[in-house]
């Protein structure tokens, strides 16, 4: 349950506007719901600061919405990652409120379109265009939680004066997503411009020897620039909330 619906239940019931009886039943699915195919963490938000993320993969469009169903009554916005694009359009036909990225292959319902929370910019690089979908995941992600997202595509260090043409904003960034494949050399370059963390991010995008991304992956966590964070292969939902914690004020 989102903190700013209970506080707003909690003052109801103070001034007597809401039986206590309501409130009870309001708060009756707390801390989880059974739906027999999912146990919906309903105070995670409370927890954390953000829902439940719904992981599309291996899930039926109708788990996903009976999940989303159920959750919307207590939370400002919800987010479904790795959703495909018939899938979306069967979630989308019962909950048309919802949006459906389909480069980022996510679905994002915001009941309330959700207030700035971060201290500052939160801006995400990709080094190719085939990493855009993994950036476009992270984008959402870190947009859902509240905060300013900047995007910049296609600047890998093939070409590495299309990097320093954006080097303003790469310094006035709070945090930096950097998300490329290959040889997953741009992190470490980003990373040695400035004095702010980077979330670096191996994409599966490579020839053969690049092995899914394994390549990639491997050259980020031995970035000789201290101030590279790594998260998994294609995992821009990851960085983006990783994120959009350490931008929080």
């Amino acid at each position: 349950m989102d903190k700013d619906i209970l506080l707003r239940l909690l003052q109801s019931v103070a001034v007597g506007d809401t039986p206590a009886v309501d409130a009870a039943r309001q708060l009756r699915h707390l801390p989880f719901e059974d739906l027999g195919f999912a146990h919906i963490d309903h105070h995670r938000s409370l927890r954390k600061g953000f829902p439940e993320v719904i992981f599309g993969e291996g899930k039926t469009a109708d788990q996903i919405i009976g999940i989303m169903e159920r959750m919307r009554a207590q939370e400002h916005v919800i987010l479904a990652t790795r959703i495909e694009p018939e899938k979306a359009q069967t979630v989308l036909a019962r909950i048309p409120q919802a949006r459906y990225d389909p480069a980022a292959r996510m679905i994002v319902w915001e009941i309330t379109p959700p207030t700035i929370q971060g201290r500052g910019t939160i801006l995400i690089l990709s080094a190719g265009t085939s990493d855009i979908p993994v950036a476009m995941e992270a984008s959402l992600t870190a947009q859902a939680m509240g905060n300013r997202v900047e995007t910049v595509f296609d600047v890998g260090v093939a070409g590495i004066h299309r990097l320093l043409q954006h080097r303003e904003r790469i310094e006035s960034a709070t945090v930096l997503i950097v998300v490329a494949g290959m040889e997953g050399a741009l992190p470490s370059v980003v990373a040695g411009m400035v004095s702010r963390p980077v979330i670096a991010v191996p994409t599966s995008v490579g020839y053969g020897v690049s092995l899914g991304g394994l390549t990639a992956l491997f050259a980020m966590l031995n970035s000789c620039s201290s101030n590279v964070a790594v998260v998994n292969i294609d995992n821009g939902f990851g960085a983006g909330y990783m994120a959009a914690m350490i931008n929080r004020n």
